[in-house]
């Protein structure tokens, strides 16, 4: 079993920044991979960005809609990954629910953080 505890978040006003961190815990996991999505009411959840595990390879992914605005980073010590999101827009504001798919294929997820942009 995997916990995530996921913090930041909160409301900004378009242009501004965020950082968003979620930290995995639990007895005898080892990530696959591990990052963020979101979801908006009506919609289904969509990629944010992932960063891929010590071993398992890859590289990370970014959804369409933050590159060049959204940075992933990982800190494989402390099981923990932080998103820096800046260049917000209006558009960004959803629920962020951080993820990790472990190496056993099993799907965990955070229970979710709002981010709201709005002047």
């Amino acid at each position: 079993q995997v916990q995530l505890v996921e913090s930041g978040g909160g409301l900004v006003q378009p242009g501004g920044s965020l950082r968003l961190s979620c930290a995995a815990s639990g007895s005898s996991f080892s990530i696959y991979r591990m990052g963020w999505y979101r979801q908006t009411p009506g919609k289904e959840r969509e990629l944010v960005a992932v960063v891929p595990g010590i071993t398992s390879g890859g590289t990370i992914n970014y959804g369409d809609s933050v590159k060049g605005r959204f940075t992933i980073s990982r800190d494989n010590a402390k099981n923990t990954v932080t998103l820096q999101m800046n260049m917000l827009k209006p558009e960004d504001t959803a629920v962020y629910y951080c993820h990790v798919l472990t190496t056993g294929y099993a799907d965990y997820w955070g229970q979710g953080t709002q981010v709201t942009v709005s002047s």
